[in-house]
Protein backbone atom coordinates (compact mmCIF):
# COMPACT_ATOMS: atom_id res chain seq x y z
CA UNK A 1 0.00 0.00 0.00
CA UNK A 2 1.35 3.41 -1.04
CA UNK A 3 0.61 6.27 1.36
CA UNK A 4 -0.50 9.00 -1.00
CA UNK A 5 -0.02 12.57 0.14
CA UNK A 6 -3.32 13.85 -1.19
CA UNK A 7 -6.81 12.60 -0.37
CA UNK A 8 -7.96 13.05 -3.97
CA UNK A 9 -5.47 10.38 -5.05
CA UNK A 10 -6.22 8.05 -2.13
CA UNK A 11 -9.92 8.14 -3.04
CA UNK A 12 -9.05 6.49 -6.34
CA UNK A 13 -6.00 4.40 -5.52
CA UNK A 14 -6.35 3.71 -1.78
CA UNK A 15 -7.11 0.37 -0.19
CA UNK A 16 -6.98 -2.58 -2.58
CA UNK A 17 -7.52 -0.78 -5.88
CA UNK A 18 -6.27 -3.38 -8.37
CA UNK A 19 -7.11 -7.08 -8.61
CA UNK A 20 -3.72 -8.77 -8.29
CA UNK A 21 -4.76 -11.94 -10.12
CA UNK A 22 -6.01 -10.28 -13.30
CA UNK A 23 -4.75 -6.70 -13.12
CA UNK A 24 -8.32 -5.37 -13.31
CA UNK A 25 -8.39 -1.71 -12.22
CA UNK A 26 -11.75 -2.31 -10.55
CA UNK A 27 -12.03 -4.91 -7.81
CA UNK A 28 -14.38 -7.68 -8.99
CA UNK A 29 -17.71 -8.39 -7.33
CA UNK A 30 -17.06 -11.63 -5.48
CA UNK A 31 -20.69 -12.72 -5.36
CA UNK A 32 -20.20 -15.82 -3.27
CA UNK A 33 -21.26 -16.98 0.16
CA UNK A 34 -18.53 -19.56 0.73
CA UNK A 35 -15.04 -20.62 -0.46
CA UNK A 36 -13.48 -23.97 -1.33
CA UNK A 37 -10.85 -25.08 1.19
CA UNK A 38 -7.83 -27.12 0.13
CA UNK A 39 -7.98 -29.27 3.24
CA UNK A 40 -8.80 -29.05 6.92
CA UNK A 41 -7.50 -25.71 8.10
CA UNK A 42 -6.15 -24.92 4.63
CA UNK A 43 -8.00 -21.81 3.42
CA UNK A 44 -7.02 -19.33 0.71
CA UNK A 45 -7.72 -16.37 2.98
CA UNK A 46 -11.50 -16.67 3.08
CA UNK A 47 -13.99 -19.16 4.45
CA UNK A 48 -17.44 -17.52 4.59
CA UNK A 49 -18.57 -14.13 3.31
CA UNK A 50 -20.03 -12.94 6.59
CA UNK A 51 -16.52 -13.24 8.01
CA UNK A 52 -14.69 -11.88 4.99
CA UNK A 53 -15.27 -11.11 1.33
CA UNK A 54 -12.64 -9.73 -1.10
CA UNK A 55 -14.89 -6.95 -2.44
CA UNK A 56 -15.90 -5.85 1.03
CA UNK A 57 -12.30 -6.13 2.17
CA UNK A 58 -11.23 -3.69 -0.57
CA UNK A 59 -13.86 -1.20 0.58
CA UNK A 60 -12.83 -1.57 4.22
CA UNK A 61 -9.19 -1.01 3.34
CA UNK A 62 -10.14 2.07 1.32
CA UNK A 63 -12.15 3.80 4.07
CA UNK A 64 -9.41 2.97 6.56
CA UNK A 65 -6.80 4.64 4.34
CA UNK A 66 -9.03 7.68 3.89
CA UNK A 67 -9.68 8.17 7.61
CA UNK A 68 -6.13 7.25 8.65
CA UNK A 69 -7.08 4.46 11.04
CA UNK A 70 -5.97 0.96 11.93
CA UNK A 71 -8.89 -0.91 10.36
CA UNK A 72 -12.16 -0.27 8.55
CA UNK A 73 -15.44 -2.20 8.63
CA UNK A 74 -18.43 -2.18 6.27
CA UNK A 75 -22.02 -2.73 7.38
CA UNK A 76 -25.45 -2.98 5.79
CA UNK A 77 -26.46 0.53 6.93
CA UNK A 78 -25.25 3.45 9.00
CA UNK A 79 -27.44 2.28 11.86
CA UNK A 80 -25.95 -1.22 11.66
CA UNK A 81 -22.50 0.39 11.89
CA UNK A 82 -23.47 2.43 14.95
CA UNK A 83 -25.13 -0.62 16.52
CA UNK A 84 -21.85 -2.51 16.23
CA UNK A 85 -19.96 0.37 17.85
CA UNK A 86 -22.44 0.69 20.73
CA UNK A 87 -22.13 -3.07 21.25
CA UNK A 88 -18.69 -2.32 22.72
CA UNK A 89 -20.51 -1.03 25.82
CA UNK A 90 -21.79 -2.99 28.81
CA UNK A 91 -24.93 -2.96 30.93
CA UNK A 92 -24.88 0.04 33.25
CA UNK A 93 -22.81 2.20 30.91
CA UNK A 94 -23.98 5.67 29.90
CA UNK A 95 -23.33 7.53 26.63
CA UNK A 96 -23.23 11.29 26.15
CA UNK A 97 -24.65 12.51 22.84
CA UNK A 98 -24.43 15.93 21.17
CA UNK A 99 -27.48 18.10 21.76
CA UNK A 100 -28.75 17.62 18.22
CA UNK A 101 -28.01 14.35 16.49
CA UNK A 102 -29.66 12.24 13.82
CA UNK A 103 -33.05 10.97 15.01
CA UNK A 104 -32.07 7.38 14.27
CA UNK A 105 -29.16 7.62 16.70
CA UNK A 106 -31.51 8.89 19.40
CA UNK A 107 -34.02 6.12 18.63
CA UNK A 108 -31.35 3.42 18.75
CA UNK A 109 -30.25 4.52 22.21
CA UNK A 110 -33.67 5.31 23.67
CA UNK A 111 -35.62 2.37 22.24
CA UNK A 112 -33.10 -0.46 21.74
CA UNK A 113 -30.01 -0.15 23.90
CA UNK A 114 -32.07 0.98 26.87
CA UNK A 115 -33.31 -2.66 26.99
CA UNK A 116 -29.75 -3.62 27.93
CA UNK A 117 -29.45 -0.85 30.55
CA UNK A 118 -27.19 1.25 28.34
CA UNK A 119 -28.44 4.78 28.82
CA UNK A 120 -27.76 8.21 27.35
CA UNK A 121 -27.59 11.87 28.35
CA UNK A 122 -27.91 14.79 25.94
CA UNK A 123 -24.82 16.95 26.36
CA UNK A 124 -23.76 20.36 25.14
CA UNK A 125 -20.49 19.39 23.49
CA UNK A 126 -19.96 22.98 22.34
CA UNK A 127 -19.31 24.15 25.93
CA UNK A 128 -16.35 22.25 27.40
CA UNK A 129 -17.04 23.13 31.05
CA UNK A 130 -20.70 22.15 30.78
CA UNK A 131 -19.76 19.00 28.89
CA UNK A 132 -17.18 17.93 31.46
CA UNK A 133 -19.63 18.52 34.30
CA UNK A 134 -21.89 15.85 32.81
CA UNK A 135 -19.21 13.16 32.98
CA UNK A 136 -19.47 10.73 35.88
CA UNK A 137 -18.32 7.18 36.60
CA UNK A 138 -21.16 5.68 34.54
CA UNK A 139 -20.26 7.57 31.36
CA UNK A 140 -18.08 5.48 29.06
CA UNK A 141 -18.45 7.12 25.64
CA UNK A 142 -19.48 10.24 23.78
CA UNK A 143 -21.08 10.43 20.33
CA UNK A 144 -20.34 13.64 18.45
CA UNK A 145 -21.74 14.95 15.20
CA UNK A 146 -19.95 18.00 13.86
CA UNK A 147 -21.64 19.67 12.12
CA UNK A 148 -24.62 18.15 13.94
CA UNK A 149 -27.85 17.08 12.31
CA UNK A 150 -29.97 19.18 11.70
CA UNK A 151 -28.84 22.50 13.28
CA UNK A 152 -25.27 22.25 11.94
CA UNK A 153 -23.87 22.81 15.44
CA UNK A 154 -20.07 22.67 15.47
CA UNK A 155 -18.15 20.84 18.20
CA UNK A 156 -14.43 21.26 18.78
CA UNK A 157 -13.56 17.59 18.26
CA UNK A 158 -9.96 17.90 19.44
CA UNK A 159 -10.93 19.71 22.64
CA UNK A 160 -13.77 17.32 23.49
CA UNK A 161 -11.49 14.34 22.77
CA UNK A 162 -8.87 15.69 25.19
CA UNK A 163 -11.43 16.19 27.95
CA UNK A 164 -13.03 12.81 27.26
CA UNK A 165 -9.76 10.91 27.30
CA UNK A 166 -8.84 12.41 30.67
CA UNK A 167 -11.92 10.63 31.98
CA UNK A 168 -11.34 7.42 30.03
CA UNK A 169 -14.21 7.91 27.58
CA UNK A 170 -14.43 6.45 24.10
CA UNK A 171 -14.81 9.24 21.54
CA UNK A 172 -17.11 8.34 18.63
CA UNK A 173 -17.59 10.80 15.77
CA UNK A 174 -20.27 10.55 13.11
CA UNK A 175 -18.49 12.02 10.08
CA UNK A 176 -21.33 11.53 7.61
CA UNK A 177 -21.88 15.20 6.81
CA UNK A 178 -18.21 16.00 6.22
CA UNK A 179 -16.67 12.76 4.89
CA UNK A 180 -12.91 12.15 5.14
CA UNK A 181 -12.43 14.53 2.23
CA UNK A 182 -13.44 17.51 4.38
CA UNK A 183 -12.68 16.35 7.94
CA UNK A 184 -10.60 13.62 9.60
CA UNK A 185 -11.79 13.00 13.18
CA UNK A 186 -9.11 10.43 14.04
CA UNK A 187 -6.44 13.07 13.41
CA UNK A 188 -8.34 15.29 15.85
CA UNK A 189 -8.26 12.68 18.60
CA UNK A 190 -11.37 10.56 18.01
CA UNK A 191 -11.21 6.81 18.69
CA UNK A 192 -13.90 5.69 16.25
CA UNK A 193 -15.40 7.25 13.12
CA UNK A 194 -18.82 6.20 11.86
CA UNK A 195 -20.37 6.96 8.47
CA UNK A 196 -23.76 6.51 6.95
CA UNK A 197 -22.05 5.74 3.66
CA UNK A 198 -25.47 5.85 2.02
CA UNK A 199 -24.94 9.60 1.86
CA UNK A 200 -21.94 11.43 0.32
CA UNK A 201 -19.60 8.43 0.14
CA UNK A 202 -21.99 6.49 -2.08
CA UNK A 203 -23.20 9.77 -3.52
CA UNK A 204 -25.85 8.51 -5.94
CA UNK A 205 -28.78 7.50 -3.70
CA UNK A 206 -28.50 3.91 -4.88
CA UNK A 207 -26.93 2.03 -1.96
CA UNK A 208 -27.61 1.79 1.78
CA UNK A 209 -24.44 1.18 3.79
CA UNK A 210 -22.44 2.05 6.88
CA UNK A 211 -18.72 2.26 7.64
CA UNK A 212 -16.61 2.26 10.79
CA UNK A 213 -12.91 3.11 11.21
CA UNK A 214 -11.03 2.61 14.48
CA UNK A 215 -7.79 4.06 15.82
CA UNK A 216 -6.30 1.09 17.69
CA UNK A 217 -5.66 -2.60 17.14
CA UNK A 218 -7.61 -3.41 20.31
CA UNK A 219 -10.72 -1.69 18.97
CA UNK A 220 -10.18 -3.32 15.58
CA UNK A 221 -10.23 -6.79 17.13
CA UNK A 222 -13.37 -6.01 19.12
CA UNK A 223 -15.30 -4.54 16.18
CA UNK A 224 -14.21 -7.41 13.92
CA UNK A 225 -15.58 -9.89 16.45
CA UNK A 226 -18.87 -7.97 16.76
CA UNK A 227 -19.19 -7.61 12.97
CA UNK A 228 -18.71 -11.33 12.42
CA UNK A 229 -20.86 -12.36 15.39
CA UNK A 230 -23.85 -10.12 14.68
CA UNK A 231 -23.58 -10.35 10.90
CA UNK A 232 -24.79 -6.96 9.73
CA UNK A 233 -22.25 -6.91 6.91
CA UNK A 234 -22.41 -5.12 3.57
CA UNK A 235 -22.85 -7.39 0.56
CA UNK A 236 -20.30 -7.59 -2.27
CA UNK A 237 -22.36 -5.77 -4.91
CA UNK A 238 -23.13 -2.87 -2.57
CA UNK A 239 -19.46 -2.81 -1.57
CA UNK A 240 -18.57 -2.47 -5.26
CA UNK A 241 -21.06 0.37 -5.71
CA UNK A 242 -19.66 2.17 -2.69
CA UNK A 243 -16.06 1.89 -3.93
CA UNK A 244 -17.21 3.30 -7.26
CA UNK A 245 -18.96 6.18 -5.52
CA UNK A 246 -15.99 7.01 -3.31
CA UNK A 247 -13.70 7.40 -6.32
CA UNK A 248 -15.58 10.55 -7.38
CA UNK A 249 -16.07 11.96 -3.86
CA UNK A 250 -13.60 14.83 -4.26
CA UNK A 251 -15.04 16.23 -7.46
CA UNK A 252 -18.59 15.79 -6.20
CA UNK A 253 -17.93 17.40 -2.81
CA UNK A 254 -16.20 20.37 -4.44
CA UNK A 255 -19.34 20.99 -6.52
CA UNK A 256 -21.69 20.31 -3.59
CA UNK A 257 -19.88 22.87 -1.44
CA UNK A 258 -19.57 25.45 -4.22
CA UNK A 259 -23.33 25.26 -4.72
CA UNK A 260 -24.11 25.22 -0.98
CA UNK A 261 -22.13 28.38 -0.34
CA UNK A 262 -24.20 30.21 -2.97
CA UNK A 263 -27.48 28.83 -1.60
CA UNK A 264 -26.49 29.87 1.93
CA UNK A 265 -25.73 33.39 0.70
CA UNK A 266 -29.11 33.59 -1.03
CA UNK A 267 -30.95 32.45 2.09
CA UNK A 268 -28.95 34.74 4.38
CA UNK A 269 -29.91 37.79 2.32
CA UNK A 270 -33.53 36.78 1.60
CA UNK A 271 -36.26 38.78 3.34
CA UNK A 272 -38.35 35.63 3.82
CA UNK A 273 -35.68 33.77 5.80
CA UNK A 274 -35.58 34.17 9.57
CA UNK A 275 -32.52 32.02 10.36
CA UNK A 276 -29.84 30.14 8.43
CA UNK A 277 -27.75 27.32 9.89
CA UNK A 278 -24.61 26.75 7.84
CA UNK A 279 -21.10 26.43 9.34
CA UNK A 280 -19.53 28.01 6.25
CA UNK A 281 -21.02 31.40 7.09
CA UNK A 282 -18.77 33.72 9.09
CA UNK A 283 -21.75 34.54 11.32
CA UNK A 284 -22.42 30.88 12.13
CA UNK A 285 -21.95 29.28 15.54
CA UNK A 286 -18.57 27.58 15.60
CA UNK A 287 -17.37 29.05 12.31
CA UNK A 288 -13.76 29.47 13.46
CA UNK A 289 -13.65 26.01 15.04
CA UNK A 290 -15.06 24.42 11.90
CA UNK A 291 -12.53 26.30 9.77
CA UNK A 292 -9.71 24.84 11.88
CA UNK A 293 -10.86 21.23 11.84
CA UNK A 294 -12.60 20.96 8.46
CA UNK A 295 -11.81 22.00 4.92
CA UNK A 296 -15.01 24.06 4.61
CA UNK A 297 -18.63 24.21 5.73
CA UNK A 298 -19.90 21.23 3.79
CA UNK A 299 -23.10 21.13 1.76
CA UNK A 300 -25.86 20.77 4.36
CA UNK A 301 -27.97 23.82 5.22
CA UNK A 302 -30.93 24.28 7.55
CA UNK A 303 -33.11 27.36 7.67
CA UNK A 304 -36.39 28.79 8.92
CA UNK A 305 -38.84 31.03 7.10
CA UNK A 306 -40.68 33.91 8.75
CA UNK A 307 -44.15 33.17 10.12
CA UNK A 308 -45.93 34.74 7.14
CA UNK A 309 -44.58 31.97 4.89
CA UNK A 310 -46.22 28.53 4.74
CA UNK A 311 -43.67 25.71 4.76
CA UNK A 312 -46.17 23.19 3.36
CA UNK A 313 -46.65 25.41 0.32
CA UNK A 314 -42.87 25.82 0.11
CA UNK A 315 -42.34 22.06 -0.03
CA UNK A 316 -45.16 21.56 -2.54
CA UNK A 317 -43.85 24.33 -4.80
CA UNK A 318 -40.37 22.87 -5.24
CA UNK A 319 -39.87 21.25 -8.64
CA UNK A 320 -36.15 20.51 -8.96
CA UNK A 321 -35.41 19.91 -5.26
CA UNK A 322 -37.08 16.72 -4.04
CA UNK A 323 -38.82 16.35 -0.67
CA UNK A 324 -37.24 13.14 0.58
CA UNK A 325 -35.41 11.42 3.40
CA UNK A 326 -31.62 11.09 3.25
CA UNK A 327 -28.97 13.44 1.92
CA UNK A 328 -25.65 13.56 0.12
CA UNK A 329 -26.75 12.37 -3.31
CA UNK A 330 -26.00 14.20 -6.52
CA UNK A 331 -29.58 15.48 -6.53
CA UNK A 332 -30.74 18.27 -4.20
CA UNK A 333 -33.03 17.04 -1.42
CA UNK A 334 -35.06 18.85 1.21
CA UNK A 335 -36.72 17.53 4.35
CA UNK A 336 -38.75 18.60 7.37
CA UNK A 337 -36.75 17.29 10.37
CA UNK A 338 -39.64 17.46 12.88
CA UNK A 339 -41.79 15.04 10.91
CA UNK A 340 -39.14 13.14 8.99
CA UNK A 341 -35.52 12.57 10.06
CA UNK A 342 -36.03 13.60 13.70
CA UNK A 343 -39.63 12.52 14.28
CA UNK A 344 -38.45 9.79 16.67
CA UNK A 345 -37.22 12.45 19.09
CA UNK A 346 -40.01 13.54 21.50
CA UNK A 347 -41.41 17.01 20.76
CA UNK A 348 -40.32 18.44 24.11
CA UNK A 349 -36.70 17.40 23.49
CA UNK A 350 -36.80 18.74 19.92
CA UNK A 351 -38.04 22.06 21.24
CA UNK A 352 -35.41 22.15 23.98
CA UNK A 353 -32.51 21.66 21.56
CA UNK A 354 -33.92 24.05 18.95
CA UNK A 355 -35.39 21.73 16.32
CA UNK A 356 -38.52 23.77 15.57
CA UNK A 357 -41.52 22.73 13.51
CA UNK A 358 -40.52 25.41 11.03
CA UNK A 359 -37.01 24.05 10.44
CA UNK A 360 -36.15 23.04 6.87
CA UNK A 361 -33.05 20.97 6.04
CA UNK A 362 -31.52 21.16 2.59
CA UNK A 363 -28.97 18.81 1.03
CA UNK A 364 -27.53 20.83 -1.85
CA UNK A 365 -26.84 18.72 -4.92
CA UNK A 366 -24.56 19.19 -7.89
CA UNK A 367 -27.10 20.46 -10.42
CA UNK A 368 -26.51 23.80 -12.14
CA UNK A 369 -26.57 26.39 -9.38
CA UNK A 370 -28.83 28.76 -11.31
CA UNK A 371 -31.51 26.06 -11.49
CA UNK A 372 -31.22 25.31 -7.75
CA UNK A 373 -31.45 28.97 -6.77
CA UNK A 374 -34.39 29.60 -9.10
CA UNK A 375 -36.30 26.63 -7.67
CA UNK A 376 -35.78 27.76 -4.08
CA UNK A 377 -36.66 31.38 -4.83
CA UNK A 378 -39.80 30.35 -6.71
CA UNK A 379 -40.96 28.07 -3.85
CA UNK A 380 -40.36 30.80 -1.27
CA UNK A 381 -42.30 33.33 -3.36
CA UNK A 382 -45.26 30.97 -3.71
CA UNK A 383 -45.28 30.18 0.00
CA UNK A 384 -45.85 33.77 1.14
CA UNK A 385 -49.24 34.20 2.82
CA UNK A 386 -51.13 37.07 1.17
Amino acid sequence: MINYKNTETTLIHGGISIDERTGAVNIPIYQTSTYKQDGLGKMRGYEYSRTGNPTREALEALINDLEGGVAGFAFGSGMAALTAVLSLLHSGDRVLISSNVYGGTFRLLSKVFDHFDITYTIADTTDLSVYESQINDDVKAVIIESPANPLMTVTDIRAVAEVSHRHGLLVIVDNTFMTPYLQKPLELGADIVVHSATKYLGGHSDVVSGLVVVSTQELAEKIAFIQNSTGGVLGPFDSFLLIRGIKTLAVRMDRHVENAEKVAKLLLEHKAVKKVYYPGLETAQGYEINRRQAKNGGAMISFELHENYDINTFFESLELVSLAESLGGVESLVCHPSTMTHASIPADIRKKVGITDGLIRLSVGIENIDDILADIENAIAKSERK
